[in-house]
């Protein structure tokens, strides 16, 4: 496939991404318009509350000015100055960064690989700066730079972990890769030259790493990003149980509302676009730290402090007085770090003769550690924000707590993981 042709499609993908993003929230807002305005209204109004949506599922800050009457209305004095809304929907960044891992694998089968990632890259970000230019009012005004700035930022993550997940998937052995007679590993089969020229770059720089804290390294961050994913697998695992066991609180919190079909569609939306927000929260909840819901609250294994919740009905899976098995969660890391130890172990023990002793293994599930906290430390301060006035302005998890005792929980839990195995083997 030429270079024009793989540009052009990678192109009309990045298109179609941000249009599926734009349409969830464009559809049910116009929906709304056309049921309850017969049309009449400005038809802006609607595209610029779904591009407003549409950015703030990507962290783009909103600065709101609301006018006297509607303060009045709302019954909230502190919404009388400008306030921030700064909280991401990570409903709509988990679905920019998961069609980009698809644009990515897409892009990594070509033989240009890198015109195809900067071509879908380049097209996302003029959509992104034409949303940001033609979005805001008089009342709600998005930061310029971010809107630039962040969408293709989340949409550039995904297409690289399409490249690394391409790699790890089609990356033929290292005994497998012919050499040429002046000792440069000749292209794999099928791989494209210029993305095979980056990689025996890449593979040249990293060769200058010792090779015992490379494979440490690498090991590090695979079974680090594994205890990731099974904290948060299993804080999914625990909302969803929440969702069903307290699902008569949420319908009658939804009846409370009293939004009518269409708005119970939008709301609904909005709520599954919070969905990620929440499982996070869940996740910060089990590492220890808990979240917040507005200024001066808490919902931690120690306890639960509340105080005036928003009209979500999703927030009725908080129960007043916490959850009944407490402390109990926080096991959860600790056996993510076992987990992420023992199947590292086998891999370990394959590489014995350049990576062995207890003091390396120590190493290493300290650096699974470490991997972990960071990782849940940045959902954690991705996931919160401000979403309103006053007390509102505190909301989510606290990023640098969540960061230490996830690092310091995976990290027991790899050590039980890699030494006590090892021992008893021996």
């Amino acid at each position: 496939m030429s270079r024009t042709s793989v540009a052009l499609l990678a192109a009309l993908e990045a298109l179609i991404v941000a249009a599926i993003g734009l349409g969830i929230c464009l559809v049910p807002i116009t929906i709304l318009w056309a049921a309850q305005y017969h049309l009449g209204a400005d038809f802006a109004v609607v595209w610029r509350s779904a591009a407003d949506i549409w950015l703030v599922g990507h962290g783009v800050n909103l600065t709101v000015a609301l006018d006297p009457q509607t303060v009045a209305q709302l019954g909230l004095p502190a919404a009388g100055a400008p306030f921030q809304v700064t909280i991401a929907l990570l409903g709509f960044a988990a679905l920019t960064a998961g069609l980009g891992v698809r644009t990515g694998m897409r892009a990594a089968e070509t033989a240009q690989r890198l015109v195809g990632a900067l071509s879908a890259l380049a097209t996302f970000a003029v959509i992104s700066t034409v949303v940001t230019l033609s979005s805001g009012s008089a009342v709600v005004q998005p930061s310029v730079w971010q809107g630039i700035v962040l969408p293709p930022f989340v949409y550039a993550v995904g297409i690289a972990a399409g490249f690394g997940f391409a790699a790890l998937r089609g990356a033929p052995e290292e005994d497998a890769r012919p050499v040429s007679t002046d000792g440069v590993e000749a292209p794999a089969p099928g791989s494209g030259g210029g993305g095979t020229a980056v990689l025996s770059v890449l593979r040249t720089r990293t060769d200058v790493v010792p090779e015992r804290l490379r494979i440490g390294a690498l090991a590090a961050l695979r079974a680090g990003t594994a205890a990731t994913a099974i904290v948060i697998g299993v804080a999914a695992f625990i909302l969803a149980l929440l969702i069903f066991g307290h699902y008569g609180t949420i319908i009658s919190l939804y009846e409370q509302v009293q939004s009518g079909v269409v708005g119970g569609v939008a709301l609904t939306i909005g709520q599954l676009a919070l969905l990620p927000n929440v499982v996070v929260w869940m996740a910060s909840w089990l590492v220890g730290p808990g979240f917040a819901i507005g200024t001066g609250s808490s919902v931690s294994p120690l306890g639960t402090d509340l105080g005036p919740l928003p009209g979500l009905p999703l927030f009725g899976v908080i129960p007043p007085g916490g959850f009944a098995f407490g402390l109990v969660g926080v096991v959860v890391p600790l056996l993510a770090g076992f987990l992420a130890g023992a199947l590292l172990r086998s891999r370990v023990d394959a590489v014995a003769g350049r990576f062995d002793g207890i003091q390396d293994r120590v190493l290493v599930a300290l650096g699974i550690g470490v991997v972990a906290g960071i990782q849940l430390g940045l959902l954690a301060w991705w996931s919160s924000g401000a979403i309103g006035p006053g007390r509102l302005h505190d909301v989510g998890p606290n990023p640098w707590l969540v960061a230490g005792l996830a690092a310091a929980e995976v990290a027991v839990g790899a050590v039980i993981g890699l030494v006590a195995g090892a021992r008893v083997r021996r």
